[in-house]
């Protein structure tokens, strides 16, 4: 699959459709026509509204221009409700349920003149089990966790945007898998879940998937109505601490390496790394996360629990071991989790964000599984924005994606040091 550049992202799109050069139904008639060659090999999409995208899209030919996203096709995850299409969930319980009104988060990309193409694929309940998505950049190769279907819909170039969701690595680990950008919104931010088949409410969080950096930057400018800057400017000296992710899981000798890579780059436009004792801190993290996402989400779908036959053996398992949790365990899982928080954005005071892997190694081979989410757990647990920074790649051309962590009060910090990283991997990767 190609590469983003300056012609195929979101932020070139909207500037051509502002300009006059592409029209909102040539854009989405586009869209879909990508989506017919390679659909068939990468099998992102679970539903396809084309009348109802290309009757918006004529729509808004006849209207002038103004709305930022106007023109602009995007997926859906296939836990978030569009309005009069199906919400099934990756599961044979959900099959044929309609929404009635579109989630606040996909009402308000209406409002910005954007159009749902349809639903993407999404594990079961958005737990493990694989959905039939293949990785754009090698087929043989899974493309992550939950938001798989959204994250390659972006990698194949069939939309510029999609929706996605994290409980634990669903967003960050198909971003890296599939070589895009991808943002995790923070918990209480100015982007929630209502309208999402949850998980775990604790953890839920909003995902978008983009070409690049800069078009996350630009979607949520634009979603939380926030006056868009003057172009992305590093800091002159960024305070970064550096994180293997070793202590919580064996990670790739070309994934340390690619977070080397970026450190080092860092430090020659003048960052600083700071030393955290991450093995005092991450482990018990991992183990919490895990406590509380079981003893919610048995809740969650205990109805669909009675229905075990119809369930994956992973999520029979899961809200099993969730049922047998004290309440008293999960009480003291979230008591936790709150001071544990509190300490890190004491760090994140300090420091401008945390960097380190985004997933393990590149995209394993096979699709029968998707790979760990880990290395995203202790961040899910805190409720901090988490930005997948594509560009680096194995010598066999698979993406390796890197994480940055951010404070929640600091978000346009973060954009601008994940596209100041981007740039200089993809400089890195042009020259291999």
């Amino acid at each position: 699959m190609p590469t983003p550049n300056g012609n195929t992202t979101l932020s070139a799109l909207v500037a051509r459709l502002a300009a006059g050069e592409s029209s909102p139904s040539d854009t989405v008639t586009g869209a879909l026509e990508r989506l017919d060659r390679t659909e068939p090999e990468i099998r992102a999409w679970v539903r396809v509204d084309r009348n109802g995208a290309l009757r918006a899209a004529r729509q808004l030919d006849t209207e002038p221009t103004g709305e930022l996203l106007r023109g602009i096709p995007f997926g859906v995850k296939d836990i978030i409700d569009v309005r009069d299409l199906p919400t099934e969930c990756g599961s044979p319980l959900r099959q044929g349920r309609t929404a009635e009104t579109d989630a606040p988060l996909v009402d308000r990309l209406r409002q910005l003149g954007a159009t749902p193409l349809g639903k993407t694929v999404t594990t079961e309940f958005a737990y493990f089990s694989p959905g039939p998505t293949r990785n754009p950049h090698n087929p043989a190769h899974t493309p992550g966790g939950s938001s798989s279907g959204s994250a390659a819909a972006v990698a194949a170039g069939v939309v510029p945007l999609a929706l996605g969701s994290q409980t634990a690595g669903s967003l960050t680990r198909p971003a890296a898998y599939c070589g895009v950008a991808g943002f995790v919104a923070p918990a209480g931010g100015l982007l929630d879940t209502r309208g999402f088949a949850g998980l775990s409410p604790s953890l839920d969080a909003v995902g978008l998937l983009t070409p690049s950096v800069a078009d996350l930057r630009l979607v949520y400018k634009a979603l939380t109505a926030d006056r868009l800057p003057a172009p992305l400017q590093p800091p002159t000296r960024p305070r970064l601490a550096l994180w293997s992710g070793t202590e919580l899981t064996e990670v790739a000798e070309d994934m340390q390496a690619a977070v080397i890579r970026s450190a080092e780059d860092a430090v020659t436009r003048g960052a600083v790394l700071v030393d955290v004792d991450w093995p005092t801190r991450t482990p018990r993290l991992v183990d919490t996360h895990g406590t509380v996402m079981a003893y919610e989400a048995a809740r969650e779908l205990a109805a669909e629990a009675a229905h075990a036959d119809q369930l994956s053996t992973p999520l029979n398992e899961l809200l099993a071991h969730g049922r047998a949790i004290p309440a008293t365990d999960y009480r003291q899982a979230l008591a936790l989790a709150e001071r544990e928080r509190a300490a890190m954005l004491s760090l994140l005071t300090d420091v401008d964000a945390v960097l380190g892997p985004a997933a393990p190694g590149p995209a394993p081979e096979g699709l029968a599984a998707t790979g760990s989410p880990v290395l995203s757990r202790p961040w899910q647990l805190l409720g901090l924005p988490a930005l997948t920074v594509p560009g680096h790649r194995t010598d066999q051309g698979l993406p390796l994606g890197l994480q940055l962590i951010g404070h929640p009060d600091r978000l346009e910090q973060l954009f601008v040091l994940g596209h100041a990283m981007e740039q200089a991997a993809r400089a890195r990767s042009r020259f291999k």
